[in-house]
């Protein structure tokens, strides 16, 4: 089973979901859109969706909607999204990638009315097998699902998980450890800085919570994918083999 993860900047990691992908059996192949995060443009095709298993378009610093900064590639990703959903090809969206899942078929992104960077609990809806978390979050803008689509969490600030078909979009950040932090506090450098005290907090007390959440976020992050494998993308069928369980 092959699955294309995209990178939209180098610290764009699946981190504690590439993990449990590859114990289930995924061979994960890494496709970076953006080398140079002060310079985001990138010219050449995004890969054909056909080709692979699973799509898992992953975080970026950018808005989907601001279209002066990245305009030269996100039509292109928005259609390789539309393209993997006409030909049911699964793709679990996170954060940017879950907003990108949503304006692909037909919903919408916006600014949010506050940013959240952190980690917080959300409201599963009743029978959905996205867990309350707490769940890593940094962004400030927001989804709304597209048409057709099923709620399965959300918060006071904004819908934090859909399901479309075989797809799953979420705002969270199910992949972070403290290695994304370090990463996206370099990455960031005065913005990051700038959105940690919108926020309320600091790096030394991101960094302290992103380690101390991080066994239940390892275990968080494995029955997400669990779930979502399972059950949306690849739901076993009567007298068909399940792929791989993990560990």
């Amino acid at each position: 089973m092959r699955a294309l993860v995209i990178w939209h900047d180098i610290a764009a990691s699946p981190g504690l979901v590439g993990d449990r992908l590859v114990a289930r059996g995924f061979e994960l192949e890494r496709f970076v859109v953006v080398e140079d995060v002060t310079r985001p443009v990138f010219e050449g095709p995004f890969p054909d969706p056909l080709e692979y298993d699973l799509i898992v378009p992953m975080g970026a610093p950018w808005s989907v909607y601001d279209t002066a900064t990245i305009g030269s590639w996100i039509g292109s990703e928005l259609e390789l999204l539309r393209e993997a959903h006409r030909a049911g090809v699964p793709v679990m969206g996170i954060c940017f990638g879950g907003q990108a899942l949503a304006a692909a078929l037909g919903g919408r992104v916006e600014k949010a009315p506050g940013i959240q960077l952190g980690w917080y609990p959300v409201r599963p809806t009743p029978g959905s097998g996205v867990g309350p978390g707490p769940w890593a979050e940094w962004h400030s803008d927001r989804f709304f699902a597209p048409p057709g689509s099923r709620l399965e969490a959300a918060d006071e600030l904004c819908q934090q998980a859909f399901t479309i078909g075989r797809s799953l979009g979420v705002q969270f950040h199910p992949e972070m450890t403290p290695a994304h932090v370090e990463d996206w506090l370099a990455l960031g450098g005065t913005e990051a800085d700038r959105q940690l005290a919108l926020a309320g907090t600091d790096p030394d007390r991101l960094m302290a919570e992103t380690r101390a959440n991080l066994a239940a976020a390892t275990r968080n992050a494995s029955a997400l994918v669990d779930w979502y494998l399972d059950e949306i993308a690849f739901p076993v069928r009567e007298g068909a083999p399940a792929i791989a369980p993990g560990s």
